[in-house]
């Protein structure tokens, strides 16, 4: 399994540097019929990731981003699969912000097993799988030029809390108030996931639509780290959620992402 993590920290790596010279050069947006943006820095990074993903990972299948958009969507029902969103924090990407990733995790049993996580702008890279969790520094020619293991700190009181720069809610607003949260710092893309993992912040609410290809890397990650990531319910989050009465496939419920707990309620 560890040598699956290997391969999508290289796919990460790969689809990172077409990212970023497509950022660097001024990416041209596009938007889909949901309305959400898509680049070419989206599609030329996803065909990479499923290219490497099919040369080390025959048979598994992939549930990616524009791919669904497209229409191209595997059956999963009962199976291990892979999700990936080449470009996590398309809005940060196109508004010249730093916080964007590229995500692929393995799912098992509705769990996400397997993360990589790369924030190609930051030069930082986060890898979580079988109780392990790690952050790479990356250097100029996106090869990991440092390793070191990574744990989530049990929950601070008051906490300090992460929450997402585009999507913001009354909803989230009124937990974190209640949280009584000291410190909020608002970031794009799955880093929020991360920065939990690596003992940096103790809570990431999140009240609004998201895809369970935006979470599962991150989630993946901070579980790893010894966090969890709960809906509404108390349970942790699942993946590989279709056929949902009024609600599309793929997309998750609200959820609060936490640090390390004695216990998840």
């Amino acid at each position: 399994m560890m040598s699956m993590l290997a391969a999508f920290e290289h796919a990460a790596l790969l689809a990172g540097k077409v990212i970023l010279d497509i950022y660097e050069a001024g990416p041209i947006t596009r938007y889909k019929d949901d309305r959400s943006p898509v680049t070419e820095a989206d599609e030329r990074a996803e065909a990479i990731i499923l290219s490497e993903l099919a040369t080390a990972c025959p048979g598994i299948p992939v549930i990616a981003e524009e791919s669904v958009a497209a229409g191209r969507v595997p059956q999963i029902e009962g199976r291990t699969f892979i999700l990936v969103d080449p470009l996590d924090g398309t809005k940060e990407f196109i508004g010249k912000q730093m916080d964007f990733t590229v995500n692929i995790a393995l799912v098992e049993n509705g769990t996400p097993v397997l993360g990589a996580v790369y924030a190609p702008a930051l030069k930082v890279a986060y890898l979580g799988g079988n109780g392990t969790a790690e952050k790479l520094i990356i250097d100029n020619d996106h090869a990991v030029a440092s390793r070191e293991r990574i744990s989530a700190r049990p929950v601070s009181t008051p906490p300090v809390a992460v929450a997402s720069r585009s999507h913001g809610s009354a909803e989230t607003e009124a937990f974190l108030k209640q949280s009584g949260a000291c410190d909020i710092r608002c970031i794009g893309s799955s880093l929020k996931f991360c920065l939990l993992a690596e003992g940096a912040a103790d809570l990431y609410p999140r009240f609004g639509r998201t895809m369970e290809w935006d979470t599962a890397a991150g989630d993946a990650v901070l579980r790893a780290a010894g966090g969890v990531t709960l809906g509404l319910d108390g349970e942790p989050l699942r993946y590989g959620k279709t056929s949902q009465a009024g609600v599309i496939d793929f997309a998750n419920p609200d959820f609060i992402a936490w640090g390390r707990r004695m216990s998840k309620t």
